[in-house]
């Protein structure tokens, strides 16, 4: 078993060194393309007139990046993925759905239900908490800078503000899996057993600002970052944890399974990455499912529920 362990340890390492290298030279390629060929200082120019067309005015630059575009965002996303939910077609989107025959098509007076919560989650409870993170920024002094942070800067944020997040998020969602909060908290946002976009914010009230708001806001706050940045990042994040709801495993798009199973088996995968399930073995059932087996970027044209099936029940 030891030498079993240290060669598994070996190979570990080589794989992770070899992966490291790489990753770390494809970053600095990118970076370097995107900062110097590709757009030049086409971003800067139009920072700098955005900024001039706003007459410098902070307040409204702050609610602009970090509280219109990446409501735009979601929305805008989300507006795409209703269509399907709705009326089932196009019939080559709903052809990848994780949970077959669930939401086919959507209970309408549920899905209201859930779009009215998501709205007064956004209106009331994340635009008001931007109020004390504008001032933050201003203490910061940094966020509304005229000059940009360069692209591989941008990344290096963006890898700290996804693992403030996985912790944050993990954490906090384990606490109100507790029993005692799970039936007064959380239990709303499970109503959804097969989830769809527009529920990644469909949520109680505290839930909403414990486990969806602030693992997002953190990251910012302790950077210093540049609104630019925050808006990039709020609607990444926003897209992603849609994309981790939506129920469909789409071509090319991250793999929704791991959250899909998350709603179905209530007690699995809390996180976002799955680093911390894997470290306190939250995620076994998961791993030994063929879902785990789905949990991929589908690269093909042919659904993962078609070429990775579920076994067939025992009654079937």
């Amino acid at each position: 078993q030891g030498k079993k362990l240290s060669h598994a340890l070996r190979i570990s390492a080589y794989v992770f060194s070899t992966g490291l290298l790489l990753f770390t030279a494809l970053v600095n390629s990118a970076s370097w393309f995107m900062q110097n060929v590709t757009l030049g200082n086409f971003w800067q120019t139009a920072w700098l007139e955005f900024y001039d067309y706003m007459e410098g005015d902070e307040w409204t630059i702050f609610l602009i990046g970090a509280a219109l575009v990446p409501a735009l965002a979601f929305w805008g996303f989300n507006g795409i993925l209703l269509v399907a939910d709705i009326t089932g077609k196009p019939t080559f989107i709903t052809r990848y759905r994780i949970q077959l025959g669930k939401n086919d098509p959507v209970d309408t007076k549920k899905l209201w239900k859930a779009i009215y919560t998501a709205l007064a989650n956004q209106f009331f409870i994340s635009f008001p908490m931007l109020v004390p993170m504008f001032y933050i920024m201003k203490w910061w002094d940094t966020a509304f800078s005229k000059e940009l942070p360069t692209f591989q800067w941008f990344l290096v944020e963006l890898s700290i503000f996804t693992v403030i997040e996985e912790i944050l998020f993990y954490y906090s969602h384990r606490l109100v899996h507790h029993p005692v909060r799970y039936k007064h908290i959380h239990k709303k946002h499970h109503e959804w057993t097969a989830p769809i976009g527009v529920v990644s914010i469909y949520a109680h009230p505290i839930e909403h600002i414990v486990s969806n708001t602030l693992p997002v806001m953190t990251g910012p706050m302790i950077m210093g970052s540049h609104i630019v940045s925050i808006s990039a990042w709020f609607s990444i994040a926003l897209v992603t944890t849609s994309i981790s709801h939506c129920g469909y495993h789409l071509p090319l798009l991250p793999s929704p399974e791991f959250h899909d199973f998350h709603h179905l088996k209530f007690n699995q995968c809390y996180g976002v990455l799955g680093v911390l399930d894997f470290l306190h073995g939250t995620d076994k059932m998961f791993r030994q499912s063929k879902a785990f087996e789905r949990h991929k970027v589908l690269l093909s044209l042919t659904p993962l529920s078609e070429s990775i099936p579920d076994p067939p029940k025992k009654d079937e």
